[in-house]
């Protein structure tokens, strides 16, 4: 019985957001480009008010060693898929005169943190569930509240990345079935996954740092202008401000 509830809220909890996120579909392509100045504010948001206070919570070391071996790592992955893409077509990176774009870069690393951050998600709706089944159902609505913004910045930013609307919803579900991973896991495993979870949520931190120091931020300073900056800020603190606001009311 306590299984299934796992299951229902996992499958609530991963599915459910991204499926909610998927309003972007309705978007002009015209906004996509404004609207990564948002998604980067609720990155932002997500690892330095969310997921890092949590990782430390936890443990410090594994988290902060994990933070900069994972930012390491997402460097090198970077590198390797940047790579590949010019080995198989001419690129900017050859080509000063080519109009820059990041090729899925961005995109690939965000699903890559997105579906570690899935995972621990279901491992924490498998623990409530393991104390009772109210506690589970307040943590799985906790999560479906907390993750509606960032899947929404996760969208915008596959699209920005290259993806077509449907390809990034499609990618987006497929990296929400490690909540169910996670929460099966969880129920099986949970000891095992407590003394890692400080590293998986400084690995989930990493990417959302990187992804969005690295990849988006240069981005916005193709556009220089004292308007286009001010609408920027504005956005990244708006995206900031939405996860503020979303951990402010689930705390209380």
């Amino acid at each position: 019985m306590t299984l299934g509830w796992i299951l229902a809220a996992s499958v609530a909890g991963g599915a459910l957001s991204a499926g909610l996120a998927a309003f972007s579909l309705l978007l002009r392509a015209s906004w996509v480009s404004m609207l990564v100045s948002y998604a980067i504010g609720a990155l932002l948001g997500a690892a330095f008010l969310e997921v890092i206070p949590q990782a430390f919570q936890e443990n410090p070391r594994q988290a902060a060693v994990s933070i900069l071996a994972g930012i390491f790592a997402f460097f090198v992955l970077e590198k390797l898929l940047l790579w590949r893409h010019c080995h198989t077509e001419n690129c900017e990176v050859h080509d000063p005169h080519q109009q820059p774009h990041d090729h899925g870069r961005s995109g690939a690393l965000i699903i890559v943190g997105d579906t570690v951050h899935n995972f621990v998600d279901g491992v924490l709706i498998a623990a409530a569930f393991l104390q009772s089944k109210e506690l589970g159902i307040v943590a799985a609505l906790a999560i479906i509240a907390h993750e509606i913004p960032q899947e929404v910045g996760d969208f915008l930013i596959l699209l920005h990345s290259g993806y077509s609307r449907t390809r990034a919803l499609v990618v987006n579900l497929a990296s929400s079935l490690a909540t169910i991973v996670g929460g099966v896991g969880g129920f099986y495993g949970l000891q095992v996954f407590r003394d890692w979870e400080a590293a998986l949520l400084g690995i989930v931190a990493a990417s959302m740092v990187y992804v969005a120091v690295a990849d988006l931020i240069p981005g916005l300073h193709r556009r220089p202008h004292l308007r286009d900056t001010a609408s920027q800020a504005l956005l990244i603190a708006l995206g900031i401000g939405t996860i503020a606001l979303a951990g402010a009311v689930l705390k209380h």
